[in-house]
């Protein structure tokens, strides 16, 4: 697994990005359907958002996690891919939390998503990593496969934990949260179509 880039500067990359599109913070926040103060405090780096804040941030803007951490790097077309080939999707997410837990989440993707409508991702959620407390929620089907260690799936009002070698699959129009509550890494492969991330 990759280190995370201390030097990514997210609000400044966000900064950037929503200049690029002539947008005011309002704007980008009506946009997205976040508060305008959210804008604000990822752009000045008070905060450091969660994946699905930084998604739903993103969606106002017409881009996707790949676009904004990697947008120079154009996926390999395959059909193989070795790891180093794998997109990095969140790894520059800071996920310091209160005593020193790490929480950190790590989303690779395979190859080019929107060109086979199909997103194959690589998931490791270190001890207390968290998609957030903003729940995910796109037009999408979603399915994925614990290989090592255990998850808290939260779909809709069903909450499980779901161990190596269990599985979900899903609609992603329904308000879903994973979450790492054990003191060991999960580990999970996903797949999402159309592609969400």
């Amino acid at each position: 697994m990759e280190k995370v880039d201390e030097r990514f500067d997210i609000g400044a990359r966000l900064h950037a990005m929503r200049m690029a599109a002539g947008l005011s913070q309002r704007q980008l926040a009506e946009k997205a359907g976040v508060p305008h103060a959210q804008i604000s405090n990822v752009e000045t780096n008070k905060i450091s958002p969660s994946v699905s804040t930084l998604r739903k941030i993103l969606s106002g803007l017409g881009v996707g996690m790949g676009d904004f951490f990697e947008p120079e790097r154009s996926p390999p077309k395959g059909p193989f891919f070795s790891a180093d080939e794998l997109l990095d999707l969140t790894s520059r997410i800071s996920a310091q939390l209160p005593g020193g837990s790490d929480g950190t989440l790590v989303l690779r993707q395979v190859g080019d998503a929107r060109s086979h409508n199909l997103q194959i991702l690589h998931e490791v959620y270190e001890p207390s990593a968290d998609t957030g407390e903003t729940f995910l929620q796109h037009t999408s089907s979603e399915g994925g496969y614990v290989v090592e260690g255990e998850l808290e799936i939260t779909i809709g009002n069903d909450v499980r934990i779901l161990k190596a070698g269990e599985a979900y699959l899903f609609d992603s129009r329904l308000p879903h949260r994973f979450r790492n509550i054990s003191g060991e890494r999960a580990i999970v492969i996903s797949a999402c179509s159309p592609p969400y991330l």
